[in-house]
């Protein structure tokens, strides 16, 4: 990507770190929606706005956490620090947390056994960011990446692979793959100076914007409107890329092609949600720094709950909803606070030197 654009151009954070105050918000955005999505799944299965709810936001939540992921991703051949950075920043604290809650499991349910090669409940997105990371190099050496990677490699054939499934997290890896290339393009291609620059303030961003919110929009609509449709077709698992077509109900030869519907759709939708991301430094726009920490710590906040049994059946109406939503906020707000991350650092962002060797 050039550097053509003027400084001024790029909204920096207020922190003064340097730090680009859209991408933080969209970080916020996605980590908020990703915390509010698992909060009110107890629900879903008895609230029809629940479900129209959970299926809105993964559309596009963890699509768009890898679109963010591949636009700070850089190409380039590893070297040993990079290398030992996927260790220090994705290995090691995949190895702590999934420790972590094989003791809490081992806890609650009296029985567990400590398996790396199968991630418990979200940490499957640290390995699909190892190996994005591992893949890159070698996909950018190809002349249409994406194209390769949606049709040749992953989210259309990976489908019709049933031995291809949530060890390492391989499926949800290969289905995300296209989404982490193409943030990773984007940024080649200069959209982000095109978005944040100055060439499109004034009307045509308006025009842009009001498209986006038209899109979101409709795809909310499509899916109340739909929701005995897509809970009859279990949309729900098309969504979470974890099944070949197969256990999908859809053996035929063609369901390709419902997935490179989705995909479609899916980058639409993360397109639209980041055009209505603001570009100047909001409230939030600090707490945008600490998604990982959110994402690793916001699920044992949540697990008492959603184990308890208090959610779901008669507690599935309106009042409880709101309520989830509400909570899911304010995990995602406090666990990014500094004093959290300060307290969980040596957990999340572990200092472990001690394991490499010195270069010579």
């Amino acid at each position: 990507m050039t550097s053509s654009a003027p400084a001024a151009a790029t909204p920096r954070s207020s922190s003064g770190t340097g730090r680009v105050a859209y991408w933080d918000n969209a970080r916020f955005i996605a980590i908020a929606l990703v915390v509010i999505g698992h909060a009110i799944q107890r629900l879903t299965a008895d609230s029809d706005a629940a479900m129209s709810l959970y299926l809105i936001i993964y559309s596009f939540h963890m699509p768009l956490f890898a679109i963010a992921s591949g636009w700070f991703s850089k190409a380039a051949p590893p070297d040993a620090a990079a290398l030992q950075k996927v260790i220090t920043a994705i290995a090691v604290p995949y190895l702590i947390f999934e420790t972590i809650w094989t003791a809490v499991r081992w806890l609650v349910e009296g029985s567990a056994s400590l398996n790396p090669t199968t991630a418990s409940w979200t940490l499957w997105f640290l390995l699909a960011l190892g190996i994005f990371r591992l893949l890159l190099p070698y996909l950018a050496r190809l002349r249409e990446p994406v194209l390769w990677v949606v049709v040749l490699t992953t989210a259309i054939g990976v489908g019709y692979w049933p031995n291809v499934d949530d060890t390492f997290s391989l499926a949800r890896a290969l289905g995300l793959l296209p989404f982490f290339v193409l943030g990773w393009r984007a940024k080649e291609w200069g959209l982000g100076e095109l978005w944040l620059g100055a060439r499109l303030d004034g009307r045509p961003r308006v025009i842009l914007r009001v498209a986006a919110a038209a899109v979101l929009v409709t795809w909310c609509s499509v899916i109340i409107v739909g929701l005995n449709h897509w809970r009859a077709v279990d949309l729900r698992l098309w969504l979470f890329y974890t099944e070949g077509y197969g256990a999908l109900d859809a053996p035929e030869w063609w369901a390709g092609a419902i997935r490179l519907g989705l995909l479609v759709l899916t980058t639409v939708l993360c397109t639209s949600v980041l055009m209505l991301v603001p570009r100047r430094s909001m409230p939030f726009t600090s707490l945008g720094a600490a998604t990982l920490y959110v994402y690793l710590l916001h699920t044992f906040a949540l697990y008492p709950l959603r184990e308890s049994g208090l959610l779901g059946g008669e507690n599935s109406g309106w009042p409880w909803l709101v309520g989830m939503i509400l909570l899911g906020l304010v995990i995602t707000v406090v666990l990014a606070l500094p004093i959290v991350r300060r307290l969980a650092r040596p957990l999340v962002e572990p200092r472990v030197e001690w394991l490499f060797r010195r270069e010579r």
